[in-house]
């Protein structure tokens, strides 16, 4: 007999709803965590009496996580305290220019119509397009497998709309923008969202133009902070019988005749199950925690051809003052000539943007209990190099940090600098340390066009059976409400194969 019917490795956002639904339905199910925190990139820290989000900050497109908590008897609005964010985001442009985008689309129209009032109109119908194209994906594109042709074949005869806009799959988010604004302000104010896949506008592709629209579909923060999701998750899977352990590293996956066995933690001990479901990087579970001697050379060739996702610099400051922002979010944007020349001519020689891009959460807008009374916690996250020319992290940390806050007080945060009294800077280093993420990797792989859908780790191994993947690095890829998705996809599997 098996100790477990099931181990999840990783207590991020899929391993957490895997395992939680698997229990529901009656498996035994052990869930491990080599950190002290449940979420992954969507927990909660605290420092100094303020409470800082390690990664993800907003949550949106919410309706795969309303699935998970259906599937667990109960609602995501019952668990989690919702608060709506309207203003969506306020931009500082590169010239310094300041707008507010609301909630409403009409709003938005009025408000990029005092930057061009053309396209201010043609946000109308690059809304009504993207409300289309995100009707059709809540058909089951992000809750439904794609491990073969035949998966995907299936998705999109589920979502038919899809298939009359052939360009989203075909050009770029750049591309998409172009398509409807003629105004560089206006295109500076939607471009920075192509960083939520970790990709610069000329790379992503079309479809995720959608996420310049998907705020106007809602946008909330939940009480407590971000990682109050992937803890309402847990909770509601040990109300049916999960267990979590944290602190408790696997530092391999036993494999016999290419089948699972279960796991070896890092203090030795063995735990045994037929079903693993692997919720942490798929490089690293392939590379490291099964091994390469139980992969077919092909696959072996596969999973090390995968580049991980770009890496980042959180900075989480705790202010004794009101900050002179207006929104929960405020990019600090850059036109994405810029973005795009970031990518290609800095980040693989480790330099910096001569001038910073980034966006800035003021968390205790939304949530005042996060920061001790009359104080507020921020965090501004940089999409930063791994490894930096001449240097590393580790030596720059203390300046980087000063030189951040620095910047901020002078381009988006007047006054900040004289009301710091709580900074801490979270590396690439420290999300590769703390979190086991390769290369500092915060949307776990490249997702790229080659890398999307069929072209990702398989949500059920091929190479090694009872091996199921969940998490940012298999479909339908990084996001909160993605990875919650493939945790939907892995349980849905277990069921039928298991």
């Amino acid at each position: 007999m098996s100790d477990y019917d099931v181990i999840v490795i990783g207590a991020g956002g899929g391993g957490v709803s895997a395992g939680a639904i698997l229990a529901r339905e009656g498996r035994k199910v052990l869930v491990l965590e080599q950190s002290d925190l449940i979420g992954g990139c969507c927990s909660t820290f605290e420092k100094e009496g303020f409470k800082f989000d390690a990664g993800a900050s907003i949550v949106e497109a919410i309706d795969s996580i309303e699935n998970a908590f259906l599937r667990l008897g109960t609602t995501f609005q019952k668990e989690v305290d919702l608060i709506p964010c309207d203003p969506v985001y306020s931009c500082v442009l590169r010239d310094d220019t300041r707008l507010k985008i609301p909630f409403s689309v009409q709003g938005t129209v009025e408000a990029l119509s005092k930057l061009s009032e053309q396209d201010g109109k043609n946000f109308s119908a690059f809304a009504e397009f993207n409300a289309e194209i995100h009707a059709e994906t809540k058909k089951g594109f992000f809750t439904s497998p794609a491990n073969s042709f035949g998966d995907f074949a299936r998705i999109l005869r589920a979502s038919p709309g899809l298939l009359k806009h052939n360009e989203l799959f075909t050009s770029s988010y750049q591309d998409i923008l172009r398509k409807y604004f003629k105004s560089s302000k206006v295109q500076e104010t939607m471009s920075f969202q192509t960083w939520y896949v970790g990709l610069p506008p000329e790379l992503a592709l079309g479809i995720f133009a959608l996420l310049a629209y998907l705020e106007h579909e809602g946008v909330w923060y939940p009480r407590g902070g971000m990682g109050s999701i992937p803890e309402a998750l847990a909770r509601c899977g040990e109300m049916n019988g999960m267990e979590v352990r944290l602190k408790s590293r696997v530092k391999k996956v036993m494999v016999h005749d290419r089948r699972v066995q279960g796991v070896v933690l890092d203090d030795g001990t063995e735990i045994t199950a037929p079903v693993v479901v692997s919720n942490i990087n798929a490089k690293t579970l392939y590379l490291e925690l099964v091994g390469e001697e139980h992969l077919h050379p092909l696959a072996r060739f596969g999973i090390k051809s995968y580049e991980p996702s770009i890496s980042a610099a959180m900075v989480c400051l705790g202010v004794d003052y009101e900050p002179p922002l207006d929104a929960h979010h405020t990019m600090i944007t850059a036109p994405y000539e810029e973005m795009n020349d970031y990518w290609w001519n800095r980040l693989d020689k480790g330099l910096l943007p001569k001038e910073q891009f980034g966006l800035v959460c003021w968390a205790t807008k939304s949530d005042p209990s996060l920061a001790p009374e009359g104080c507020h916690a921020i965090n501004v996250i940089f999409m930063a190099p791994y490894s930096l020319a001449g240097s590393d992290w580790d030596k720059e940390k203390e300046r980087f940090l000063e030189d951040s806050i620095a910047y901020l007080a002078r381009k988006a945060v007047p006054g900040l600098s004289d009301h710091v009294k709580v900074a801490e800077l979270i590396t690439p280093f420290d999300y590769e340390r703390r979190l086991l993420h390769p290369g500092g990797a915060i949307y776990g792989l490249q997702e790229d066009l080659v890398a999307q859908t069929v072209f990702r780790p398989r949500s059920k191994s091929k190479s090694i059976g009872g091996l199921y993947l969940a998490g940012a690095s298999t479909h339908p890829g990084g996001g909160v409400p993605l990875v919650i998705g493939s945790g939907i996809i892995a349980s849905d599997l277990v069921s039928k194969y298991e």
